[in-house]
């Protein structure tokens, strides 16, 4: 996976393995919380490398992911996060 940021410089690459040992971490990081299969998890991040670990964490696991698009209202936001009933939100500061 190569993710290009805004600035021209901010590259970041994952091999497989990096990859597949990222989303194994946060996999485990997601089942210590309590999040088991069947559960949803809510995801409010900007594009970010992380972005696609946690959804596929979350298939790791069996667990739901709902990702939440960052343009929405407050408004909406929290909608959508009461809506799906979610177990957990992972975002960003």
């Amino acid at each position: 996976m190569i993710w290009q940021g805004e600035a021209e410089d901010a590259v970041r690459k994952f091999t497989y393995e990096e990859l597949y040992n990222e989303v194994c971490k946060f996999a485990n990081v997601l089942k210590s919380k309590g999040i088991k299969k069947g559960d949803r998890v809510a995801v409010y991040l900007p594009m970010v490398p992380e972005l696609p670990i946690v959804m596929l964490a979350c298939a790791r696991i069996g667990a739901i992911h709902s990702v939440i698009f960052g343009g929405f209202s407050s408004d909406a936001i929290e909608g959508r996060i009461n809506d799906s009933d979610c177990k957990m939100l992972i975002t960003s500061n």
